[in-house]
C-alpha cells in the first residue's frame, strides 16, 4: 500500500534541483526560453565551450566549424524542433557592446534576428548583463553586437526590471534589387525585390501564387517561398558591400501586397533557412521591408506601420527613423518594436550511448 510517508519522500527527492545521470564529461546546457510574437528563442546561459575568435564573425565561423553539434543538440529534436531558434552569448570586440550574440537555427547561423534582439533586450536587463538604469528611468539601452553589426535595443523598465515592449534600431538597411525578373520553376517568370535588414530577403506578394497570405495553408506558403528562394539563389548573386560573411540570401517573405503606406496592418510570412517558418512578423524582415518601401517612395521617415504575422496574428511596429549609408547604397536606420515573453528554463544533458544525442530532424 502506498503510504503518505512514501509520497512525501518522493516529493522531497523530486524537489531537489539535480540532473539525471548523464555523461560527466559533457556539461549540461542550461537555457532560458523566451518568445517574441510566438517565435521561440532559446538563450544558452551555461555549458557552452569557449567560442574562439578575435571578432564576432570569426567566432561565428569557429562555431560552425567546431561546435555545430551543440547547435543541433539545442535546435533539433528531441530537445527542440524544426522551427526552434537559439542564441549563444559571446564576448564582443566592440567597446560599446554590452554583449555579443551568435544566432542559431535549423540550417546554421544567421547574421541578424530582430525577434531575438527584442527578447535579448529584456533578458540582458533582467539578468544583470547591463547596469540597471537610474531610479525613475523608464527605458534602458542595451547594445547588442550581432554578426551584421551593433544593434541598440531600448527596453521599457520600471524599478530596474523590464516591462512592456522593447524596440531596437537596426544596422543600415537598404534595397539591393527591385523589380528583379526571376524564373521560378513551376510558376514562370516573377518580379521580386531583394532588400537587406541585417539579412537579405526576397519579397514577393503571395497573390502571385494565387495564395492569400493570411488564409492559405502554411505548407502551400512554404512551398511558394522556398521556390522563390532557390530561384533567386541560382540566378542572382547576393553581395553585401562590406562583408562577404553577410552575402547570402536568408529567405523569402511572402506579403499581402499592401506596400503603400496605410494605418491598417500589412501581413507577411517569412520562410528562412531550411524551410523554417517564423511565427512573428520577422524583425529583420520588417526592417528590410521598410527599407524597400522607403526606397520606392511608399513610406516617409517616421511614418509608423504595423506588420502582422499571418502565422499567429502577432504584430511588430516599424518605421524608418533616419537616412544612412551602407557602402554606396542609400540606406535607412529602422526602428522595430514588439513584445517578448519568458516561457521557462531548462537544462539539457547528453548520455554518451544515446545514438540521437546530437539531434535529428524529420524530413
Amino acid at each position: 500500500m502506498w503510504s503518505r510517508s512514501r509520497t512525501q519522500a518522493m516529493e522531497r527527492a523530486l524537489a531537489l534541483p539535480r540532473l539525471p545521470p548523464h555523461d560527466p564529461g559533457t556539461p549540461a546546457l542550461s537555457v532560458v526560453d523566451m518568445h517574441t510574437g510566438g517565435e521561440p528563442l532559446r538563450i544558452v546561459v551555461a555549458g557552452c565551450p569557449e567560442v574562439v575568435g578575435p571578432t564576432l564573425l570569426a567566432k561565428r565561423r569557429y562555431m560552425r566549424q567546431h561546435l555545430d553539434h551543440l547547435r543541433r543538440r539545442l535546435m533539433f529534436e528531441p530537445r527542440g524542433h524544426r522551427d526552434m531558434y537559439g542564441v549563444v552569448l559571446v564576448p564582443s570586440e566592440l567597446p560599446d557592446a554590452h554583449l555579443g550574440v551568435l544566432f542559431l537555427h535549423n540550417e546554421g547561423y544567421s547574421s541578424m534576428c530582430g525577434h531575438a534582439v527584442l527578447a535579448l533586450g529584456r533578458f540582458a536587463l533582467d539578468f544583470g548583463l547591463v547596469l540597471a538604469p537610474p531610479a525613475g528611468a523608464r527605458e534602458a539601452r542595451v547594445n547588442i553586437h550581432c554578426p551584421c553589426g551593433l544593434v541598440a535595443a531600448f527596453v521599457e523598465c520600471e524599478g530596474g526590471r523590464s516591462r512592456g515592449p522593447v524596440r531596437f534600431h537596426s544596422v543600415p538597411a537598404f534595397a539591393l534589387a527591385t523589380d528583379l525578373l526571376v524564373d521560378v520553376p513551376g510558376h514562370g517568370k516573377m518580379v521580386v525585390d531583394i532588400a537587406y535588414g541585417g539579412a537579405f530577403y526576397a519579397f514577393v506578394s503571395a497573390e502571385k501564387f494565387a495564395l492569400d497570405v493570411c488564409s492559405a495553408k502554411t505548407r502551400d506558403l512554404v512551398d511558394a517561398a522556398s521556390a522563390v528562394t532557390e530561384a533567386v539563389k541560382a540566378q542572382f548573386k547576393i553581395n553585401h558591400p562590406e562583408s562577404e560573411d553577410l552575402s547570402f540570401l536568408y529567405g523569402t517573405i511572402l506579403t499581402d501586397g499592401k506596400d503603400t503606406y496605410s494605418e491598417e496592418p500589412t501581413a507577411n510570412i517569412c520562410v528562412f533557412a531550411d524551410e523554417q517558418v517564423d511565427r512573428s512578423p520577422t524583425g529583420s524582415g520588417v526592417t528590410a521591408r521598410i527599407a524597400l518601401q522607403y526606397h520606392k517612395g511608399l513610406l516617409e521617415l517616421n511614418q509608423t506601420r504595423t506588420f502582422k504575422s499571418s502565422a499567429t496574428g502577432s504584430v511588430f511596429m516599424g518605421k524608418a527613423v533616419r537616412e544612412a549609408k551602407c557602402g554606396d547604397f542609400k540606406a535607412v536606420i529602422v526602428e522595430v518594436s514588439g513584445q517578448a515573453h519568458y516561457t521557462g528554463t531548462a537544462s539539457f544533458i547528453v548520455e554518451d550511448d544515446d545514438p540521437l544525442k546530437d539531434g535529428f530532424l524529420l524530413k
